[in-house]
């Protein structure tokens, strides 16, 4: 089977041809239709790397159709549509005992490229739940990437006064309006702590939420800190800012700071509730979505993403 790798080098992105894997008693092997890439680890944890990233990790979101089963699966069959948490490769496997979500039955009315924003919906309904958020709250929501425009639909339903996104991309400010944010805040020639504070009377925000990650995450944190209101919170979403992050005791204190997931629902049982949202429209991947390559193009699908990230979102690899 063909697989994508990194070897040593920046943005080396190759294809290797190895063997496809075996699957023990409990778990199913699935033949790939469509994986997604995240440009927040898949570049900054994955591509920018000078050293050789395991083929384990390159890539985690993937759909298909299963192909083989284990002796004892009786709850999947051959045929069966399902979403995997697995690298970028021709076949993927998954286990059933997976208390995490990492292997779920798509419904017929969910398409392969959709089912592919399941495993961030997931993460995204657990760190909105995580939140504290409540109705009638004024969100701030810094970043609108994949997992950014994740929190923004997510986050509606939770009946919020208004969502304001904060992100520097043309395209990515487009999308978010068009999915449903009551103001969108331009980073580049805006200064975004000032226009929230003007937008709430000088109060603050209740709640903001910090997806930017990468080089640029170590401001966005620092931002975070002068939008929230006193008694507000901060979530920490993003990751891989490549340098410590500042917590300032004069502008953290009396607010709230949430990193992570923190709810106990088995992500098995959030993943399901995702998969509702995204059934049922909640959830829009179509929007999302701006490229698609065949997978022989993966080089290129990568570079795209690293090189013109005001050009893209949603990237997805076709395997079939």
């Amino acid at each position: 089977m063909i697989r994508v790798i990194k070897p040593e080098g920046l943005g080396n992105i190759q294809l290797e041809d190895v063997p496809v894997p075996p699957v023990n008693s409990r778990q199913v092997l699935v033949r790939t239709e469509v994986t997604l890439i995240s440009r927040g680890s898949e570049l900054f944890r994955r591509y920018i790397q000078e050293a050789a990233v395991s083929p384990s990790i390159m890539g985690y979101s993937l759909t298909g159709t299963v192909e083989k089963i284990g002796d004892d699966v009786t709850e999947y069959q051959v045929g069966q549509r399902v979403m995997v948490a697995a690298p970028h490769a021709e076949y993927a496997v998954g286990d059933v005992n997976s208390p995490t979500g990492h292997l779920v039955a798509l419904p017929d009315d969910v398409s392969f490229e959709h089912g592919t924003f399941l495993l961030l919906a997931t993460e995204a309904t657990a760190w909105a739940a995580s939140s504290g958020v409540q109705s009638g709250d004024t969100i701030v929501i810094l970043g609108q990437g994949v997992v950014g425009t994740l929190m923004l639909q997510i986050l509606r339903g939770y009946s919020p006064e208004r969502i304001i996104t904060v992100d520097p991309l043309r395209l990515r400010r487009q999308i978010s309006e068009d999915l449903g944010a009551d103001v969108v805040i331009d980073a580049t020639n805006e200064n975004p702590i000032e226009v929230v504070r003007d937008l709430t009377d000088g109060r603050g925000a209740d709640l903001v939420v910090d997806c930017v990650g990468g080089y640029a995450g170590v401001k966005s944190f620092e931002q975070a800190q002068d939008m929230v209101r006193r008694g507000g919170t901060i979530q920490l979403i993003a990751l891989y800012q490549q340098a410590p992050l500042q917590l300032h005791a004069s502008k953290i204190m009396h607010k709230r700071l949430v990193a992570g997931i923190l709810i106990e629902e088995p992500l098995s049982q959030v993943a399901l509730r995702a998969l509702e949202s995204i059934r049922t429209g909640q959830i829009k991947p179509r929007r999302m979505i701006t490229h698609r390559f065949p997978y022989t193009y993966a080089k290129q699908a990568f570079d795209l993403l690293w090189n013109s990230p005001g050009a893209a979102l949603g990237v997805l690899l076709i395997w079939k």
